[in-house]
């Protein structure tokens, strides 16, 4: 069908489905702008949001804005939409990530909006999980949602889960020789701060960390917060790796869109999630997060799945703080 020019609540509606997207430490690095006559939606890194310590190649900033996108596309599928979307459209205009057109159709796209209560339910869960496996079918659906966007989930051996965690305590213990590591978290962390609409609050630390292996990171650091529960994680947490064959920004916006897929889907399946880019936030750690006996070329993200509670949300923008209409 020929594109139609949306109303303002309608576009408003989209990006709020996209906004509740993951990014690192919640800064929700993106901007909407709406072309009302092509019915166009424009997403764009908002580059005030960027990390230039923990993320200096504005690779997780590409990942969060993928997994916009991708809740773009839900919510447009669930309102009876097509949402066509062409990454990097302007190689001259680097914060341009994506250029997207919506048509209305007959058909949209059922598995997409399947997907869209989820949007809503989809929190960080900072919780221990059960010691119980995600069912194989369920590691399967995973996988496949992953290929639907372009990227690999694996779910590592033994061995590879045993790597991974000891990366993350490498990491941990390198962040404690480098103070400076800390000015993100310290300028994401919103610490008795009701009014914040961004960042991690304290409400969303979850419990200290007393025992188990759960690779969760510690938002509060030495810093003390009033009736802060303590508790022992899972001794064998069930990880996935995401990742793609090549590692371009094109590739960090499909992985986003994927990790968002998986995410949602996992949501759907009764999975609470979490994610940690810790330890690839090092380059070198970064490259040994692969299994060196796969396909998957470049790691993204290390996922936490498992059974247990709903994490809480967080604070997000104003629709009108990061949508301009033209």
């Amino acid at each position: 069908m020929q594109a139609q020019p949306l109303d303002t609540m309608h576009v408003k509606a989209l990006v709020s489905a996209a906004t509740a997207a993951p990014s690192l430490h919640n800064a929700q690095p993106w901007l909407f702008r709406h072309h009302h006559e092509a019915a166009t939606l424009e997403l764009r890194a908002d580059l005030t949001r960027a990390m230039p310590r923990t993320d200096p190649d504005n690779r997780a900033l590409h990942l969060g804005c993928g997994a916009a996108l991708f809740n773009l596309r839900v919510a447009a599928a669930d309102s009876g939409l097509h949402a066509a979307a062409v990454l990097l459209p302007d190689p001259a205009d680097r914060e341009l990530l994506a250029a997207v057109r919506l048509t209305g159709t007959d058909r949209p796209d059922a598995d997409l909006a399947r997907l869209f209560p989820s949007i809503a339910r989809r929190h960080t869960s900072r919780h221990p999980f059960q010691d119980r496996p995600v069912q194989v079918g369920v590691q399967e659906a995973l996988s496949e949602a992953a290929r639907r966007e372009g990227a690999e989930l694996v779910f590592p051996g033994e061995w590879h889960v045993a790597a991974l965690l000891e990366h993350v305590r490498d990491v941990e213990g390198r962040d404690s020789m480098e103070p400076e590591r800390f000015e993100d978290i310290r300028r994401w962390t919103r610490t008795g701060d009701e009014t914040a609409v961004d960042g991690i609050p304290d409400s969303a630390f979850g419990p200290r960390k007393t025992g188990g292996r759960a690779p969760v990171r510690d938002f509060a650091g030495r810093r003390a917060v009033p009736g802060r529960p303590a508790a022992v994680f899972e001794a064998t947490p069930h990880l996935a790796v995401l990742g793609t064959g090549q590692d371009r920004p094109q590739d960090w916006l499909r992985a986003g869109q994927a990790l968002e897929r998986v995410l949602l889907l996992a949501t759907l399946n009764g999975l609470a999630t979490s994610l940690t880019s810790h330890s690839l936030e090092r380059e070198d750690l970064r490259e040994l997060a692969r299994d060196p006996r796969s396909a998957l070329g470049f790691v993204h993200m290390v996922l936490r799945l498992g059974y247990g509670p709903a994490g809480t949300a967080t604070p997000r923008r104003p629709v009108e703080e990061v949508l301009e209409i033209r």
